[in-house]
């Protein structure tokens, strides 16, 4: 991706993230950067284009963070690695982000939840084919069907109706339902394991 085109959408993100997405506009974009709109649609067409490419960016940044530096590690060394990941992502996670997105851009945002699932979908499925290989998952669970379950839990954690419905941040929240999803996969060793890593962690 063309470098000023990234650090765009690198603002545009801290700036909606902030603010939300309807309260910023393309001026406030162009003068956080220090540009004139004209330079600025030079990379992007209008406000949804934007919004598109930054919802790409988002979903192919969460890709790489899940398959790199995977070697060596087991199932749930790597379910932890992305864990704590998403984790700091909700820590400055605004709600806002999703309403608008929901409300004034349905299209875009329908496209970047499609795009999630199946991309969480695969992923959880690989993970938990894994750790059944690995004799830390429990053998007598149907992988497709909890990966599938896993990807509803997250839509939900993320539906804008919900997170405005409960008294807990949203990272909260992602922590309880990856605590019950551990539970639910592992064998005997495989918590023994997800709870010594837990110390080790300090978490």
């Amino acid at each position: 991706m063309n470098e000023k085109l990234t650090l765009i959408l690198q603002t545009s993100a801290k700036l909606f993230k902030k603010y939300g997405i309807r309260s910023i506009s393309m001026d406030d974009i162009a003068k956080e950067m220090g540009m004139s709109k004209k330079t600025l649609y030079q990379y992007v067409e209008n406000k949804p284009d934007l919004i598109e490419k930054l919802l790409s960016h988002h979903v192919d940044d969460s890709q790489a963070c899940i398959v790199e530096d995977g070697e060596g590690l087991n199932a749930i060394d790597i379910l932890l690695r992305v864990s704590m990941k998403v984790s700091e992502e909700m820590k400055d996670f605004n709600p806002v982000v999703a309403f608008d997105l929901e409300k004034f851009y349905p299209a875009l945002y329908r496209s970047f939840v499609s795009a999630k699932r199946e991309h969480v979908y695969k992923h959880i499925k690989e993970n938990l084919d894994q750790g059944i290989k690995e004799g830390i998952y429990r053998s007598d669970i149907d992988a497709d069907l909890v990966a599938k379950l896993y990807v509803q839990k997250l839509r939900d954690v993320h539906d804008p109706e919900f997170l405005s419905s409960v008294e807990f941040s949203q990272e909260k929240v992602f922590q309880v339902m990856f605590e019950n999803h551990i539970g639910g996969i592992s064998n005997a060793e495989g918590i023994a394991y997800y709870e010594r890593k837990m110390n080790e962690l300090n978490l």
